[in-house]
């Protein structure tokens, strides 16, 4: 199917948005490298993102759903849910730290919620790619995200800040497991940027957000994909 693709949707949060942290200002803003440029012109395609902020697996549902009934036309829908479904609400956590508390979408329900869009696309006749999680920076995901709420409660429920990191990591083994059970496309992004040896460097402040070299790992990830999974399918 690739080999004759034109339409590419592209349904996640802000990994693929291209958000990134300002570093003069400290805001949010976005400054996607990309998919626009790099992406798209290497490869001919046309990319209508409809990533957005803060999106889960629940609310991209919702919104790829309606997108089809719009009589959106793509080849592929590359996705990237996960880094939203996995994060917990802190601000409850500090003010209660002997609660009981779940993510946003528990992981089993994220898993199902994920079959079932994978589900859908594929009656449609369109090809589901997934993406892993790029890693996080857990001590800055921390001071960012936690700054103005009592870390020590915090700190009290999570019993160490490195478990910010391997809680997040579970739900991108959960996505490699989904697209192996579903036999669909799955776009290593996590492995590409633990490969670089300095994920540090290719983060934003907030310790989630990949910066401009993120995100030139994540273009450069995507193009090795396609070229390597268009090889493949022309030699079958």
């Amino acid at each position: 199917m690739l080999e004759k693709m034109i339409n590419i949707g592209l349904y996640g949060d802000s990994i693929l948005a291209g958000i990134q942290v300002n570093p003069e200002s400290k805001k949010y803003y976005i400054n996607n490298v990309f998919v626009e440029e790099l992406l798209s012109k290497k490869l001919s395609f046309q990319v209508k993102n409809y990533s957005s902020f803060g999106c889960t697996v629940t609310k991209g549902k919702n919104i790829l759903e309606k997108r089809l009934e719009a009589n959106n036309q793509y080849d592929a829908i590359i996705m990237d849910f996960g880094g939203n479904d996995c994060d917990y609400n802190w601000k409850a956590i500090s003010e209660n730290p002997l609660g009981n508390f779940n993510p946003n979408t528990p992981i089993e329900l994220f898993t199902e919620i994920y079959c079932n869009i994978i589900d859908t696309i594929k009656e449609k006749g369109i090809l589901p790619i997934l993406t892993t999680l790029p890693p996080l920076q857990p001590q800055r995901f921390f001071d960012w995200f936690c700054k103005e709420l009592n870390k020590k409660n915090i700190l009290m429920w999570l019993g160490d800040i490195k478990n910010i990191y391997y809680h997040q990591e579970c739900y991108s083994k959960a996505i490699e497991k989904i697209a192996l059970e579903k036999q669909v496309p799955l776009v290593d992004l996590r492995s590409e940027f633990l490969k670089s040896g300095d994920v540090d460097a290719l983060l934003c402040e907030d310790g989630t957000h990949p910066n401009t070299l993120g995100q030139k790992i994540i273009a450069s990830t995507f193009n090795d994909f396609a070229d390597r999974f268009l090889l493949t399918r022309n030699r079958s």
